[in-house]
């Protein structure tokens, strides 16, 4: 990252984002915390996909801005934007036959132009793309014939290797065993560490206060809290917004907020 990136910033301004008539976000107000690992938690249904994609300008506000460096992200080419920002969305399709190693080399795709298909620098970016999330070994092979696990981390390679100081990623654990959610979960952590922004749409309430430095809490399209999990997380917040009745300890290893379910009443 140069010293000029230190100003960036990525966020919405009263912005409406609706699928047909009905709105989804409504007037929406939010700031990307510049350097923290962010995890969005709230009910299904309540906007948090809609608002990555709407930062990554795959969706685009009916009303309010989605805002990069304060310049509408709509007024911003395309390319720009893919250097800037990285959207990992729920269920990414895996083109047909391509290798690991390929995938993960269009990452590299929006630093270049029809006359200029590979860069130097590129094969570096590749290789420490595949090392870091494990994957080099296997390559050479096709990416539909992974497990979930091992193909999840390739995308996230892909990512990686676009080398964005945004990364936005839509529940990247889903479907994936706890070992694997674990490892993607360090990874976000690694990203976080190397000087990116990474903001993640999590399920699991426990994984999202041990990893990430800061919590946003959304229901019914809004944003009904945001801080650190310590701040956010407690159990009327918990009640009110998951209907769980809950308790809130200290986890055990790591000192950050533990959701515990009460045991239901007979």
């Amino acid at each position: 990252m140069s010293a000029s990136d230190t100003a960036s910033s990525l966020r919405l301004a009263a912005a409406t984002v609706a699928y047909g008539e009905k709105p989804v976000l409504e007037g929406l107000d939010f700031t990307v915390p510049r350097g923290l690992f962010t995890a969005v938690i709230g009910p299904n249904g309540c906007g948090k996909s809609t608002m990555l994609k709407t930062l990554a300008r795959t969706l685009r506000p009916r009303a309010g801005e989605a805002l990069l460096d304060e310049r509408p992200l709509g007024r911003w080419r395309p390319k720009a934007v893919a250097r800037r920002i990285a959207l990992l969305p729920q269920d990414p399709v895996v083109p047909e036959g391509i290798t690991v190693r390929a995938l993960v080399g269009r990452g590299r795709h929006p630093y270049h132009s029809p006359l200029r298909q590979w860069l130097p620098g590129d094969d570096e970016a590749v290789a420490a793309a595949l090392e870091a999330t494990g994957v080099q070994r296997i390559a050479e092979r096709p990416v539909a014939g992974l497990s979930g696990g091992q193909r999840q981390r390739v995308w996230v390679a892909m990512i990686l290797a676009q080398g964005t100081e945004y990364v936005l990623l839509d529940e990247p654990t889903s479907f994936l065993d706890v070992a694997h959610q674990i490892d993607v979960l360090h990874l976000c952590q690694d990203m976080r560490e190397e000087g990116r922004t990474v903001v993640t749409v999590l399920h699991d309430l426990n994984q999202a206060a041990r990893y990430a430095d800061h919590l946003v809490v959304m229901d019914s399209g809004r944003i009904v809290a945001s801080g650190t999990p310590a701040d956010v997380l407690s159990e009327e917040l918990v009640d009110e917004v998951f209907s769980l009745r809950a308790v809130v300890t200290a986890d055990p290893q790591s000192g950050t907020p533990l959701v515990i379910p009460r045991r239901r009443e007979d």
